[in-house]
């Protein structure tokens, strides 16, 4: 993924112009906690009518960004494309929802196709003939305290070729499928990892599983980072309970007018610090005041384990900390996120690099809010090649990275990251290209598209979009001088 070009960004917009903006042209709006509300552009009545502020107010505009979704018609666009589209009305025509591109359209209709096919295979578990098979299935994803029940209401599958369970993507439109995603069991040695391919590709899988089992009525809603969480909590605690599409490394700012209706969220990603640290990021999307966190721990795991040692999952639920919290604090409300620190402290330290053992020495980890400054000299003495394959050790970890090459191009470093990816020389081995190509783009890798000297106002306010809609943790910046221009620098250190 590319972020918007410097030549033509989408300009940006404050929720002060959007509210200014709605009045003047007469569009009945109320605040929500992330989104503007109003009638939809794109449903019923002719285009030269004025919006009713009876009519169901199912248009959201995010307060952050301007971009709007109709969830009646799941159009979406940005901010001018709202614009373009109130002009449209003013003039009698109807609006028509921005298209995407023909390429993308194809490649959706043949994830749907492919995604059918899959689904029209898979069985539900407890319809496979033999009983040991459906206990060794359950076992080995953890799941056998799950009731057959709740994987029939959530509409999991399971896949006997490829060993996978199945879960659903449905459209909240109108209940057709529109993706999948697979999970299957690798086992090494005593370590399990749980690999996941969805359908279409990761950054067009935008499902928040469960969400057609949600009634209009609920305001109450636990968010968690797996599907497998959501089943555990719905059957431990009978609430209503959603999975990220992405786990912990992203909320996509497309799914939160579906967060609207809810009063209160309670995030319970995981049990690690990674997705502590990633419920106090989406909890500021959401608005701090509705959410509330449950911190990981050892008597608060995930909740599908919560489920499998038989804790109480309401308790925990209970105890969630508010993530909106006074200016002042005394050690009492401290004590239990130090004693945390304490027993983490593997963890504290940050995400290890898994091809330079010497580095975690060095700088125990990457941590968030830390600058880390490479300086090597003459020119050409590695510091490109060495910080790409860097990045990308934590990129292969979930670690979301936003790369300003500001040196050489984004063509010369994504070659240079997919041979240091692929561990090979793929010039010598072109018929793998697309399979390692493939591979690479499923990383939470964003390039932005400078180059050469930039002002410093424009890098930041990008670096800015980029964390709020890719949930970015990690910036790289090659290399300084390049961007800032020779003369800024003793101006200005």
């Amino acid at each position: 993924d590319v972020l918007p070009s410097p030549d033509g960004p989408a300009p940006s917009v404050s929720i002060t112009e959007i509210r200014q903006y709605l009045r003047a042209q007469d569009i009945p709006f109320h605040d929500g906690h992330s989104c503007l509300h109003t009638p939809s552009l794109f449903t019923g009545g002719r285009g030269d009518q004025p919006l009713s502020a009876n009519a169901p107010f199912t248009l959201f505009i995010d307060k952050t960004t301007g971009s709007f979704l109709c969830t009646a018609t799941l159009a979406e666009g940005t901010w001018q494309d709202f614009q373009a589209n109130v002009e449209l009305r003013h003039r009698g025509v109807t609006p028509i929802p921005p298209a995407s591109s023909e390429e993308m359209e194809d490649e959706m209709r043949q994830a749907r196709e492919d995604a059918r096919c899959i689904w029209e295979r898979a069985l539900p578990l407890w319809e496979l003939l033999d009983e040991k098979e459906i206990k060794e299935t359950k076992a080995l994803f953890g799941i056998s305290m799950v009731t057959d029940a709740t994987l029939k209401r959530f509409g999991v599958r399971y896949l006997r070729p490829a060993r996978s369970l199945v879960f659903p993507w449905f459209s909240p439109q109108d209940a057709t499928l529109k993706g999948l995603k697979l999970v299957r069991v690798e086992k090494k040695g005593s370590t399990i990892t749980y690999v996941e391919e969805t359908l279409p590709r990761f950054d067009s899988y935008r499902n928040l599983f469960g969400l057609p089992l949600i009634g209009r009525r609920d305001t109450e809603l636990v968010l968690t980072g797996w599907e497998l969480d959501a089943l555990a909590l719905h059957q431990a605690a009978g609430v209503a309970s959603l999975a990220l599409p992405r786990g912990a490394s992203c909320l996509p700012p497309t799914l939160l007018p579906y967060l609207e209706q809810f009063k209160r969220i309670t995030l319970w990603l995981g049990e690690d610090l990674r997705s502590w640290e990633a419920a106090k990021l989406f909890a500021r999307k959401l608005s701090l005041k509705r959410c509330s966190l449950v911190r990981p721990g050892n008597l608060q795991p995930r909740p599908l384990e919560a489920l499998n040692q038989g804790l109480n999952v309401t308790k925990i639920l209970r105890s969630a900390l508010l993530a909106s919290h006074k200016s002042i604090v005394s050690f009492r409300q401290l004590r239990e996120e130090v004693f945390g620190e304490l027993v983490n402290t593997e963890q504290v330290s940050g995400v290890k690099w898994a091809r330079f053992p010497e580095l975690n020495k060095l700088l125990k980890g990457h941590r968030r809010g830390e600058l880390t400054i490479f300086t090597g000299s003459p020119t050409g003495s590695g510091k490109t090649t060495f910080i790409s394959e860097y990045a990308l050790d934590l990129c292969m970890q979930g670690v979301c990275t936003l790369w300003g090459s500001f040196e050489i191009n984004n063509v010369r470093l994504a070659k240079i990251m997919l041979t240091q990816f692929a561990g090979r020389r793929l010039e010598d081995q072109l018929e793998l290209y697309d399979e390692w190509a493939d591979r690479f783009e499923e990383l939470p890798l964003y390039f932005m598209t400078f180059h050469g000297q930039q002002s410093i106002k424009t890098v930041i306010d990008t670096m800015q979009h980029a964390v709020y809609m890719y949930d970015i943790t990690h910036v790289v910046v090659d290399n300084l001088q390049f961007m800032m221009g020779h003369e800024h620098l003793s101006v200005d250190r």
